[in-house]
């Protein structure tokens, strides 16, 4: 049976945005016995981690480091949802590996729909300086275990493609441990898995997996745990067409989850199929949400020109849902970079406040005959 198939999202959470409070609340009430707090937030908010799997190989996983990127805790719930409905699947899983999930070490940002926590740090960039709490409690989780492999779950933006083409909807990394990106025993137990779950989506989503960028950063949290001796696998979430709530992409992020604690399962450590990763297409970086072209200015002198247009998420207080809120990214020619949805305006023009387009300020113009 394959778990694609079976896919059931969990129905107490429809939204891409997670209230903590609705989140933690769920953990009490339906998966007391599996999870305990593990520390307090900048705001004094809880940190839950959720226990589960009797078997020898063990797994440490995070969601929402970064508080903007949902779709792993919402995958670690659709995950539960939807093999609770198999009950020999989540038995043959969970009697192999011991799964240890942190939802949401960023609650306050999490609340807040932004990268960074309340003190404004970011924690993928904070492993050395310890500057939050936050980080702390999960370095303190990997010290607490030996852990067999590590899964660091994020989202990334609606600028990547696999091919320039289609949407890097999911992408994956083996860390690298130094600069010069040695592939060592430990990244190759990373690839390998990953090889597996490429192998399982690449017919479910063609051409929409692709390979994050394996630069060293010297204080991100990936990199330090592989560099410490930790296999560690990142998850990137991205976009879907025609779908910025990423319900699509939430779907196919929880079928990854699964295959990748599978292969982990399976694998226990080995490196067999490894080569596999570098069949993956790496990400570049080639789209805007909008651009439109050939706009003509409402100016004295002839002006034509490329406006290029992002979407910036935020959460409006008291609030469950995101709202999209267009910025300026680029004014002229905009001929290397596409749109996700590109507009014609030959034989239209610029109507504004102001006689040009304003770069990082909210799109507020008209286009018109």
């Amino acid at each position: 049976m394959n778990f694609e198939q079976i896919y059931s999202p969990n129905p107490n959470f429809v939204n891409r945005y997670i209230s903590p409070e609705k989140l933690f609340s769920y953990l009490q009430t339906n998966l007391s016995d599996y999870i305990q707090e593990i520390g307090r937030s900048y705001l004094d908010k809880p940190i839950y981690q959720l226990s589960i799997g009797t078997g020898t190989i063990k797994v440490l996983a995070w969601s929402q480091m970064h508080g903007n990127e949902s779709n792993a805790t919402h995958a670690m719930l659709d995950l539960l949802e939807t093999l609770d409905k198999v009950p020999e699947m989540k038995e043959e899983l969970f009697t192999k590996i011991s799964l240890e999930f942190i939802f949401m070490l960023n609650p306050d940002g999490s609340e807040r729909w932004t990268r960074l926590n309340a003190g404004d740090i970011d924690l993928n960039r904070d492993f050395h300086n310890e500057s939050s709490r936050e980080i702390k409690f999960l370095k303190k989780a990997v010290a607490s275990g030996k852990y067999n492999y590590a899964l660091n779950l994020h989202e990334q933006r609606t600028i990547f493609t696999t091919d320039g083409i289609h949407p890097a909807t999911l992408s994956f990394l083996a860390p690298s441990e130094n600069e010069e990106r040695t592939i060592t025993d430990n990244r190759k137990k990373c690839m390998a898995v990953i090889g597996r779950i490429y192998e399982h989506l690449k017919e479910l989503i063609p051409n929409q997996i692709g390979r994050y960028s394996d630069e060293f950063y010297p204080t991100s949290t990936g990199d330090n745990f592989i560099k410490a001796g930790m296999p560690t696998i990142l998850f990137e979430g991205g976009h879907f067409a025609d779908d910025y709530t990423r319900k699509g992409t939430r779907k196919y992020y929880t079928v990854a989850l699964y295959y990748a604690l599978k292969a982990i399962s399976e694998l226990d450590s080995g490196i067999e199929g490894w080569e596999k990763y570098l069949e993956i297409p790496e990400n570049q970086e080639t789209h805007y949400d909008i651009i439109y072209r050939n706009v003509k200015l409402n100016t004295d002198h002839e002006c034509i020109l490329d406006v290029a247009v992002q979407y910036r998420e935020i959460i409006e207080e008291g609030k469950d849902e995101i709202s999209f809120v267009p910025f300026v990214m680029e004014v002229g020619d905009v001929k290397k970079r596409k749109g996700w949805l590109e507009v014609d305006c030959t034989g239209k023009r610029f109507v504004a406040a102001t006689k040009y387009p304003k770069l990082d300020a909210v799109a507020e113009f008209k286009i018109e005959d």
